[in-house]
């Protein structure tokens, strides 16, 4: 039997407990990419030619798979409003969108990772540019179990209630705004 939101401490102004504690989570999230991002313009900011010579990142397939990765927090947000409104089927299809244009993305940048022509080991520049990206990688492929797991649990009778699709939903879209900083700083910037 599913807890309701009184049982839970939830009620009206204040968040279900799931969605507050998914929050304090990502505020972490967000100060772990916080330190990374200061990283980078640090160094940025002392070397005398960032990224090094040698170094060459093309921007054409990433920014294509910063398309794919929007669009996916698309996807998942109307598989929510989808879900709020009633309609299961509709969720769930939106979810396995969501899940296709994420592995998609996750394709793609590991497909960079493979022909990048510098590695780990390539000085400073190497060790935060896949520090970064990895990091960002692994919590893509984690968002993408998240919605696995979510499609399992909503197989069952009766669903769950609808705080856990919102949980994901927040954290995909926490993981689509990280790419978009580290894009537009790896890519765009330099």
């Amino acid at each position: 039997m599913a807890a309701t939101r009184e049982q839970l401490g939830a009620t009206a102004g204040r968040p279900h407990p799931l969605l507050f504690g998914t929050i304090l989570f990502l505020a972490s999230e967000l100060m772990l990419f916080g330190g990374l991002f200061a990283a980078y313009f640090t160094l940025r900011a002392m070397a005398a030619a960032w990224p090094p010579p040698g170094i060459r990142l093309e921007a054409l397939e990433p920014a294509l798979a910063t398309a794919v990765l929007v669009s996916s927090s698309l996807t998942i947000q109307a598989g929510i409003r989808a879900l709020l409104r009633g309609d299961a089927v509709r969720f769930r299809r939106s979810v396995a969108l969501t899940l296709l244009l994420g592995t998609a993305f996750l394709g793609s940048q590991v497909r960079g990772w493979l022909t990048d022509g510098f590695g780990i080991a390539s000085g400073a520049y190497g060790t935060l540019f896949y520090a970064m990206t990895g990091l960002h990688g692994l919590h893509v492929l984690a968002g993408l179990v998240l919605m696995l797991v979510l499609l399992g649990r909503w197989s069952l009778a009766p669903p769950p209630a609808s705080e856990a699709a919102e949980a994901v939903g927040y954290y995909w879209h926490f993981v689509d705004v990280v790419w978009l900083g580290l894009f537009t700083t790896l890519y765009v910037i330099r």
